[in-house]
C-alpha cells in the first residue's frame, strides 16, 4: 500500500524535483533540481541549520528495526511455565541475570545480557504498520490509517538531525538502510532536508527476494556517483554556478535559502563531493576478518555499514530488518498465512540471525571504543497475542499493541537489568509501563537534545518535540 506524504515546499518546485529531493537524491533528480547536478537546495538548507547551532559531543544511535512486529514472548519475554498455547513452541536459555530467560535460539545475546537491557513493559497502544510510524515518531497521532495527518509526524531521527545533526560536516545526520517506504517515518514538518539518507541506494549490497532468498546479485549503490559530464571540478566552479543560477534568480529570492547562498551552497557541495560517506559505504575497505565476522547475509552486512557511517560521522542509523515490502517480515500471523509463516517456520529462522546481528554489532562497537557512545535499539511496532494459532493458524500470533519487549545496549547507560514486567501470559503490563515518549525522551538525552525543545510547521504552529509528553528512563541513568 502506498501513503503519500507532504512536505514542505521548497525554491525548486516548478522544476518538479520532489519525487526524490532531501537527502534522498537519485541522479535523475541531481539533474532536474540544478544545473550540475546540485540541487534542490536542500542540502544548502540542511547545512544552514547545521551551522546555527554549536555541533554538541558526539553521540549516536543504531536503530534494529524489526519490520512486522516481533513475538515478545518468542523472543526477550518468554514464558516456559504457561502452558503451549501461551508459551509457543520454542524452550528457553539462562542468562547472566540471575532468574532471567531468553528463547533458546537466542544463545548468544543471553550469554551477553549483563551489557544490555530489556524494557518488558513498552506500552505501545495505537502502532500499527504500513507506515510503521507511531513507534518511530512518538506520537500515538501518528497513524495514517485513522488520521490523515499522521504523515507529517516527524520521526525521532528526524528531529535528532534538526535538534543534534551530524557527528561530522561532510556526513549526514540521518541516514537508514530502506526495503520499504512504509517501514520508515520521515521527517514531515521539519521538511525534505530532514529525511533519512538513504544508504542502501549508495551501497552495493546482495539482493534479496521477498522471502528471504539471496538472489547471488548485487545492488548498483549508484546513488552518490556522480552523473556523466559532471565532475567535481565543475561542481566547485562558483562562477559557472551563479551565471547558471541567474536566470532562476526570481525564484531564488522567494526562497530563505538565497540569504546564505555563497557559504551553504559551498557546505553543501563538500558534502556531495566528499569521498567520506562513499568510502564508508564502501565493504571493500573493511578488513576481510570483520567482514567474515559479520557474515554475508544482507542484514549483518548493513549493520556492519551502519557501524562505519557512525565511525563516519553520521548520527542516527535505521536498518530496516525485512526482507518483504509489505507489512514486514516479523509479521508472523502463522504458517498457513503467507508470506511471513507463524512462530516455529517463520520466526524460528530469524532469530539465529538476530541473535549473530544484534551480539556481533555490540562486540564490534566496544572493541572499537564507540558503544559508550552509540546507543543500539531493537525494536518493532508492537509485540504478539499471547494466545497462539490466531486467525486460524497453527503457531501464528497476530499483533497486540498492549505490550511488548525492546532491547538497548551501549550509549553509557546502565545496562544488565531488565525494566518493567508483563502479566503471567505476556498479555498485558503489570508493573513499570513504558511509554513511547519515554523512549524517545530517553533518546534525546542521549543525544543531549533539551526535551522543552520545539519547532514550528510550515504554517507556524508551535510544536513539541514530546507532542504525547515522556521522560527519561530514569533506572538507565
Amino acid at each position: 500500500m502506498t501513503h503519500a506524504v507532504r512536505h514542505q515546499s521548497h525554491a525548486f518546485g516548478f522544476l518538479h524535483a520532489d519525487k526524490a529531493e532531501g537527502l534522498t537524491l537519485s541522479r535523475r533528480n541531481l539533474l532536474k533540481a540544478s544545473l550540475a547536478g546540485v540541487g534542490a537546495l536542500s542540502l544548502p538548507r540542511l547545512v544552514q541549520a547545521r551551522s546555527a547551532r554549536q555541533v554538541p559531543a558526539a553521540r549516536s544511535l543504531i536503530l534494529l528495526w524489526l519490520a512486522g512486529g516481533p513475538s515478545h514472548i518468542d523472543m526477550l519475554d518468554p514464558k516456559p511455565d504457561r502452558p503451549p498455547e501461551n508459551r509457543g513452541p520454542f524452550g528457553v536459555t539462562r542468562t547472566r541475570l540471575p532468574g532471567v530467560f531468553l528463547c533458546e535460539h537466542l544463545p548468544r545475546l543471553a550469554a551477553r545480557l549483563e551489557r544490555f537491557s530489556l524494557l518488558r513493559a513498552v506500552d505501545c497502544r495505537g502502532s500499527n504498520h504500513e507506515p510503521n510510524t507511531v513507534m518511530q515518531t512518538a506520537n500515538r497521532r501518528a497513524e495514517p490509517r485513522t488520521n490523515p495527518e499522521a504523515v507529517r509526524y516527524p520521526a525521532i531521527g528526524s528531529l535528532v538531525a534538526r535538534f543534534h545533526g551530524a557527528n561530522h560536516p561532510a556526513a549526514p545526520a540521518y541516514a537508514a538502510f530502506m526495503r520499504s517506504r512504509s517501514h520508515l517515518a520521515f521527517a514531515g514538518y521539519l521538511g525534505q532536508a530532514y529525511d533519512p539518507f538513504l544508504a542502501n541506494e549508495a551501497a552495493r549490497l546482495p539482493i534479496y527476494d521477498l522471502l528471504g532468498n539471496d538472489t547471488g546479485r548485487l545492488s548498483r549503490g549508484a546513488l552518490l556517483e556522480l552523473p556523466t559530464g559532471v565532475d567535481a571540478q565543475r561542481l566547485h566552479d562558483r562562477r559557472h554556478l551563479l551565471q547558471q543560477f541567474d536566470r532562476l534568480r526570481r525564484h531564488l529570492e522567494r526562497s530563505r535559502v538565497v540569504e546564505a547562498f555563497d557559504v551553504h551552497t559551498q557546505q553543501a557541495l563538500q558534502l556531495l563531493t566528499s569521498s567520506r560517506v562513499r568510502t564508508a559505504l564502501d565493504l571493500e575497505q573493511e578488513p576481510r576478518a570483520i567482514r567474515d565476522r559479520y557474515g554475508p547475509h544482507l542484514w549483518c552486512q548493513q549493520a556492519l555499514l551502519a557501524r562505519r557511517l557512525i565511525e563516519a560521522g553520521v548520527a542516527f542509523v535505521t536498518l530496516d530488518l525485512s526482507y518483504h515490502t509489505a507489512s514486514g517480515t516479523w509479521d508472523t500471523h502463522g504458517d498457513n498465512i503467507p508470506p511471513y509463516g507463524g512462530i516455529r517456520k517463520g520466526l524460528g529462522p530469524l532469530l539465529p540471525l538476530f541473535d549473530h546481528l544484534v551480539t556481533t554489532l555490540v562486540d564490534d562497537l566496544e572493541q572499537r571504543g564507540l558503544l559508550e557512545q552509540t546507543l543500539v535499539i531493537a525494536m518493532g511496532e508492537f509485540g504478539r497475542t499471547p494466545r497462539i494459532g490466531t486467525q486460524g493458524s497453527t503457531d501464528g500470533r497476530d499483533h497486540w499493541p498492549y505490550v511488548m519487549t525492546v532491547l538497548l545496549a551501549g550509549g553509557g547507560l546502565r545496562h544488565g537489568q531488565v525494566i518493567g514486567r508483563s502479566t503471567p501470559d505476556g498479555g498485558a503490563i503489570q508493573e513499570r509501563p513504558v511509554t513511547p515518549g519515554d523512549l524517545a525522551a530517553t533518546i534525546y538525552r542521549h543525544f543531549g537534545i533539551p526535551l522543552d525543545s520545539t519547532y514550528t510547521d510550515p504554517a507556524g504552529r508551535l510544536l513539541h518535540l514530546l507532542p504525547d509528553g515522556g521522560q527519561p528512563i530514569h533506572e538507565l541513568f
